[in-house]
């Protein structure tokens, strides 16, 4: 099953950036004493001793906030709603129960979803006298806690870890190939083609597919899961919470997929969104191919490829290592050509190398590099070995790790693929210091 999501609620300037970010152990929301202050919303992924879960942040909910406190309570309520497998609506024990907690907590309550109900801002034990003026919200089973000093988070986080559902990674019983891409890129259209059938609604109005849908796909007696997700849309035009909890279910079908497809728009060239979708299926560690759609209203298809792969290697340089194809979703023209190539880079996944092929190739990149010195010290690497396969990670041990910058790791990188090719996949490689054998 996907991964639980808890989802932080609440008025405006009760700490819910901050909590978020004492979950997450990050400052990934930015937090400031000014009501609306996080303007994007945020979601990263947290663990409590063994349970894992993603956390969002709602305090980007409104770019332009409405005046009506009771339109922002409902639109959160929307999202949490939808989305949120267990929702924490935090109040402000400063302020008291407010007419808008009492609304937004009448939306939770009516979903029937899961409700952690935590008081904020009580930084002392003598203070959690407070809860007494929020048991009018109607349960007793109030959390008091400090998301800025930490007072009552662990009774806090142990409640909310009673009450998440049951995670477990999925099994590979078919390929997971998810579909993504900016809105209106052909992607709804490229699914309905590869099925062969309408499985997906397809219009004109970008935006239209507001969900993760998945429908089994077969070529040559190989089945495929296609996962087609809602476009993901840059962050400043995404202004309804609709829009806005189909970007989390964008990135969870990232998060479940073994390869994903990019689909982008010839005829446009490579967008901002394009780079930023392309970024964060790198950053889960999945496979990627480049589909740029719509190749049929380009008018001189030979020029237009020399032009747009250039602009592509240059703006989407991070992901070079996967396939480029060029298809048109509405003449079904080279769809099929994704299939061998998803085939063969999940293999690519797997790969696992030799630990004695590996180091005779990591002996003949350390005679081709120059290592500077390191507080005066010259800077050794001894050995490598490969740690993990989907994607392929790679341990380097070194005397000093801080003197690898990331320029050597890419050198080390692209002599891996050279050598190894992994196309299609991320690589990634850690350094490491190598521990002193004890001397008696």
């Amino acid at each position: 099953m996907a991964k639980p999501v808890v989802v932080i609620v609440g008025r405006p300037n009760v700490g819910k950036s901050t909590l978020f970010n004492r979950i997450t152990g990050s400052h990934a929301a930015i937090v400031e004493d000014i009501p609306g202050v996080t303007r994007d919303r945020n979601y990263l992924d947290a663990m409590w001793e063994d349970k894992v879960f993603m956390v969002v942040d709602t305090g980007g909910f409104y770019p332009d906030p409405p005046e009506d406190i009771f339109a922002q309570a409902k639109e959160q309520a929307i999202f949490a709603i939808e989305e949120g497998d267990i929702i924490v609506h935090l109040l402000d024990g400063k302020d008291g129960l407010t007419p808008a907690d009492m609304e937004l907590a009448r939306l939770l309550r009516a979903s029937g979803k899961k409700i952690l109900w935590a008081v904020n801002k009580i930084d002392a034990p003598s203070r959690d006298e407070r809860l007494y003026d929020f048991y009018e919200i109607g349960t007793e089973d109030l959390w008091p806690v400090s998301a800025a000093t930490g007072h009552g988070y662990e009774e806090f986080m142990e409640r909310l870890a009673s009450m998440l559902p049951e995670y477990r990674t999925e099994t590979a019983e078919y390929p997971r190939i998810a579909v993504v891409g900016r809105p209106n890129v052909g992607k709804s259209t490229l699914v309905n083609a590869l099925l062969g059938k309408k499985r997906m609604l397809v219009s004109a109005v970008a935006g239209t597919t507001r969900d993760s849908v998945d429908s089994l796909c077969t070529y040559h007696g190989k089945k495929y899961l296609l996962i087609d997700t809602a476009g993901l849309r840059k962050k400043g035009k995404i202004g309804y919470s609709i829009e806005r909890f189909a970007m989390v279910r964008a990135i969870r079908s990232i998060e479940r997929c073994d390869v994903t497809l990019v689909v982008l728009d010839a005829s446009a060239g490579i967008t901002e969104q394009d780079v930023k979708i392309a970024g964060i299926v790198k950053e889960y560690g999945k496979g990627a191919v480049f589909l740029l759609n719509k190749w049929d209203l380009i008018d001189e298809p030979e020029d237009a490829f020399k032009r747009i792969i250039p602009e592509l290697e240059r703006k989407i340089w991070f992901s070079q290592y996967g396939p480029v194809i060029t298809i048109s979703g509405v003449a079904r023209k080279r769809i099929t050509k994704v299939f061998p190539v998803i085939d063969h880079i999940i293999e690519e996944r797997k790969k696992r190398i030799p630990t004695g092929e590996l180091n005779r190739f990591f002996q003949g990149v350390l005679a081709r590099a120059q290592l500077p010195l390191y507080r005066g010290r010259a800077v050794k690497l001894y050995y490598m070995t490969q740690v993990r396969e989907e994607p392929p990670g790679f341990i380097v041990f070194a005397n000093y790790p801080a003197a690898v910058k990331e320029q050597y790791l890419r050198f080390i990188e692209k002599g891996l693929r050279e050598k190894f090719s992994f196309e299609g996949t991320p690589v990634n490689i850690y350094v490491r210091a190598r521990r002193r054998e004890k001397t008696s």
